[in-house]
């Protein structure tokens, strides 16, 4: 556990575009005081274990430090699954930590749904917050209306590569689906798996990714959005026309792909005995430094001129314990992270590769971050990911639905009846 030293130092266009209407007040509240005690640190709960995004925020609990007249605040850094499969635990336990890394959208309202969330519209309110976008508020809010999450960056997910491979390779971006085939075609006959992929050990997830691009770019994200929530069918034609697409890409894929975490997968791009992979910006907190300046990337094509263009772009953040003993630490650390400079000292320490919320703030200004910000303010629309757009709970069903499919494509029909059966008992939940 890290402890500071309190003597020490809809997505689009508008999502950066600073607002001046003043937000609606409110205040911080808990359901309950909790077990723990008033005094003493704010804990701080981090899945952002690899090493740049771990530092990262190491940075952030010392420079809170800096500035805070109080206690300052304590971190606590576990691997990612981890955090992910214990985040119920730590929430519903009878003295949780204070403060969590986590995500918006649809998961964090279902935790605040069963009153686990602290209300911080108090931090909201604060003129800290005055320019976020409205789009933030609304991926922050809850369905009660109340503001449930302190967004600080969102990043972007796209088709990643080595420019300095493609030169060696003799290949470029394509502009087409045909060209994306094409560009798979040239590769394999170099002997270079065209896609990696990472979804084996603790990451099968990464697949969803796949599932994701493929049903907005035949479907739309109107009809994805749908599809996530249990108001179309996962056996429906819809749906199966995305497997069928995907199916006749099953020979591009690295065969270790479903072996492998991304981890390794990226460890494969970056020598390159993969060609491209799908994956988010997290992934180069996993590659060396030096390696940064020649990571380059292509949207995931498009497949349909006349479905509107969406984008996967995730917004990272906080949320809080409404069981709390620490409303006032909780308050301040949420306002200073909230901060155009809080979000720069992070964008600083990790790989640099996200963007950050507050409209005041420093991207990392490279040219890969250029890139992404004007893929996703070009969008037509933002989605978020699979279980960020449905729930943790239905994410486990969609990881045996996508690694069953890649091993066994012939199988399509059952695979589909049993993903829809696995779902429906979670939307009825």
């Amino acid at each position: 556990m890290r402890t500071s030293d309190p003597t020490r130092r809809r997505f689009l266009a508008g999502l950066t575009a600073a607002g001046s209407t003043a937000l609606a007040s409110g205040c911080i509240t808990s359901v309950s005081s909790g077990s723990g005690s008033s005094g003493g640190p704010v804990t701080v709960q981090s899945n952002l274990s690899a090493p740049q995004a771990r530092a990262a925020m190491e940075d952030l609990i010392d420079a809170f430090a800096d500035g805070s007249e109080g206690p300052g605040a304590s971190l606590n850094t576990v691997a990612a699954e981890t955090f992910r499969t214990q985040l119920p635990t730590y929430l519903t336990s009878a003295n949780p930590p204070d403060v969590y890394t986590w995500y918006a959208g649809s998961v964090a309202n279902s935790y605040a749904e069963r009153g686990l969330l602290l209300d911080v519209g108090e931090v909201w309110a604060d003129p800290v917050m005055a320019g976020y976008s409205d789009a933030h508020r609304s991926l922050s809010t809850g369905a009660e209306g109340r503001q449930i999450f302190i967004p600080t960056t969102y990043y972007w997910w796209g088709m990643f590569y080595r420019r300095s491979h493609f030169a060696e390779w003799g290949v470029s971006e394509p502009e087409s689906w045909d060209d994306f085939l094409g560009l798979c075609d040239t590769l394999m006959s170099q002997d270079i798996a065209p896609l990696g992929l990472g979804a084996g050990g603790n990451t099968p997830w990464v697949a969803s990714a796949w599932f994701d691009y493929l049903n907005i770019r035949i479907n739309g994200a109107t009809y994805h959005r749908e599809l996530l929530a249990g108001q179309h069918r996962f056996d429906d034609p819809e749906v199966r026309e995305v497997f069928e697409r995907w199916r006749t890409l099953l020979p591009y894929f690295d065969p270790d792909g479903t072996a492998i975490p991304f981890q390794d997968a990226t460890t494969a791009l970056l020598q390159g005995r993969t060609g491209t992979m799908l994956i988010g910006t997290f992934f180069a907190d996993s590659a060396p430094g030096d390696a940064l300046d020649d990571i380059d990337f292509f949207p995931f094509p498009v497949l349909d001129t006349g479905v509107p263009r969406a984008e996967e772009a995730p917004t990272d953040g906080f949320f809080a314990s409404a069981r709390t003993g620490r409303e006032e630490g909780v308050g301040e650390l949420l306002r200073y992270l909230a901060s155009a400079q809080a979000q720069e000292i992070y964008i600083e320490g990790s790989s640099g590769t996200v963007l950050p919320a507050h409209p005041d703030a420093r991207d990392a200004g490279t040219d890969l971050v250029r890139k992404g910000r004007e893929l996703v303010a070009s969008a037509d629309e933002v989605t978020q990911f699979f279980n960020r757009d449905s729930s943790d709970a239905l994410q486990p069903t969609a990881d045996a639905a996508l690694i069953r499919f890649m091993a066994e494509p012939d199988q399509l029909d059952t695979i589909l009846r049993d993903w829809q059966r696995a779902a429906e008992p979670i939307w009825a939940a």
